[in-house]
């Protein structure tokens, strides 16, 4: 079953939705125009059940489906980020960005239509037994709006049983899925360490307490954690990707800085990264003589799908995209989500879809491909039909 030929009529109507959405970018919590235009769409598509002001903007609407008891029977949830990236677009298209400093550079515009696109679908048909959450999620590339809808209760108030999501893939072939059970993505931390020291005159270092060195030394000694600490086995990134310090040429300076990002994939692998950070940085700070200050942030777990369910949304894939247009265990990604919260939260699984030849996520020169919104939608409805099918 290639993409659903009532999908299929959508294309123009969607394209144009995802190309609305782009030239209207919002960060993180702060997607109150995003969410009132998505609230619009759903009052014309014919939702049940419209919720506001989840995690401050997100939206969570309901569809029941013909089988549907006056409860609402089981329901599942499908999921869209709706945030943007504070990136000055490259594009030079013609529906670019109007908004400066913001851009949709991950193709949570595309996301959202393909979510829609699905809602319409499913509204106009309603072939399915139980109920559908739409769930439109905001800051998901800083602040882990997924997290703060998990804890503002979404799951248990609308009664959630199982969730999924998709992210597009630019450079992986055009309508190909890729999934795996267990991790497919990392879990990330950040570290920043303040080092300070005595500054002075370049020329005079025995009157001071030298921070450049010892930042130096602390990057270098951090770098070995993984390939002597961590089980050669156990995927693991760490990353120094900021150092900052300095005026000029002939002055020590009194601080200076450094940052790090901090990968993996296991709990007791993640404890363990950050222990022998601490453990190297303190004992470099002491030899070298200065004082450092480590704010080690324990950002968004590994994204771990669970395994009934990763294989149900490739089953449902292969229908969608073919069976040779589906890696069901696809190799995992160094790369993070917020959508781990919510497979905390519940069983479901997350999947990429390819959308063929471009620039990368998070280059100014990124665009959807809008070719690929009726691909997701269509997924994103097999699955509630096959997950609820009409007895």
């Amino acid at each position: 079953m290639p993409v659903l030929n009532r999908i299929a009529s959508y294309a123009e109507e969607m394209k144009g939705w995802r190309r609305h959405l782009h030239m209207h970018p919002e960060l993180a919590f702060d997607c109150h125009e995003t969410a009132a235009w998505i609230v619009e769409r759903l009052r014309e598509i014919g939702v049940d059940e419209i919720h506001e002001g989840i995690a401050q903007s997100g939206v969570v609407a309901l569809i029941k489906g013909r089988g549907a008891t006056s409860a609402g029977g089981p329901v599942i949830g499908l999921r869209a980020d709706m945030d943007a990236l504070p990136i000055d677009e490259q594009t030079g298209v013609a529906y670019a960005s109007t908004v400066p400093g913001k851009m949709h550079a991950c193709g949570h515009d595309g996301h959202v239509t393909m979510l829609l696109g699905a809602a319409k679908y499913l509204a106009e048909t309603r072939n399915f037994a139980g109920t559908v959450a739409l769930i439109f999620q905001p800051a998901e590339e800083d602040g882990g709006g997924g997290q703060v809808m998990v804890q503002e209760g979404i799951m248990d108030r609308f009664g959630i049983g199982q969730v999924y999501g998709i992210h597009n893939a630019p450079n992986v072939p055009f309508g190909q899925f890729h999934t795996t059970p267990g991790p497919l993505m990392a879990s990330v931390d950040t570290a920043v360490v303040k080092i300070t020291g005595k500054g002075g005159h370049g020329a005079t270092p025995h009157d001071c307490v030298d921070p450049v060195v010892a930042i130096v030394g602390m990057v270098q000694a951090v770098q070995t954690i993984i390939p002597r600490n961590v089980y050669a086995l156990d995927e693991a990134v760490l990353s120094v990707t900021m150092i900052h310090t300095g005026t000029a040429s002939n002055i020590i300076p009194k601080e200076g800085f450094f940052a790090a990002t901090i990968r993996c994939f296991k709990p007791d692998v993640r404890a363990l990264l950050k222990k022998r950070f601490h453990e190297i940085v303190e004992g470099h700070a002491a030899a070298y003589g200065v004082n450092a200050e480590i704010n080690y942030d324990w950002g968004y777990p590994a994204t771990i799908n669970h395994e009934d369910e990763a294989d149900f949304a490739a089953e449902v894939a292969r229908e969608v995209a073919g069976a040779d247009a589906v890696e069901a265990r696809t190799d995992r990604k160094m790369g993070s989500e917020d959508f781990s919260y919510m497979l905390e939260a519940r069983p479901g699984a997350y999947l990429f879809l390819g959308t063929g030849p471009g620039a990368g996520l998070h280059h100014p020169a990124y665009d959807f491909n809008d070719e690929a919104a009726p691909v997701g939608a269509s997924f994103f409805a097999r699955l509630v039909e096959r997950a609820q099918p009409l007895t």
